[in-house]
């Protein structure tokens, strides 16, 4: 992959730094700044309480889900054989 220098005002320069992640380079923090939403953004939104509160609705819905899926498909093999 080819590169570009690019200059920046000092400013610019210490708010990108600031934002950087240990683990990546600059390039790295750039883009992740300039590109869309990352999972990794939601990192601290929700309290523990309301993750579980979250998670337990989505199993629910998966169960509501795969239950209505189930009674599709019994219907539908009941009037194969009919």
């Amino acid at each position: 992959m080819s590169t570009k220098s690019v200059r920046l005002d000092e400013d610019v320069y210490e708010r990108i730094k600031s934002k950087k992640r240990p683990d990546e380079t600059f390039s790295e923090a750039i883009d992740r700044l300039t590109g869309g939403a990352s999972l990794l953004d939601l990192v601290g939104l929700l309290s523990d309480e309301e993750a579980a509160a979250f998670r337990e609705a989505i199993d629910e819905t998966d169960e509501d889900a795969i239950n209505e899926i189930d009674t599709v498909i019994d219907q539908f093999e009941g009037g194969r054989d009919s």
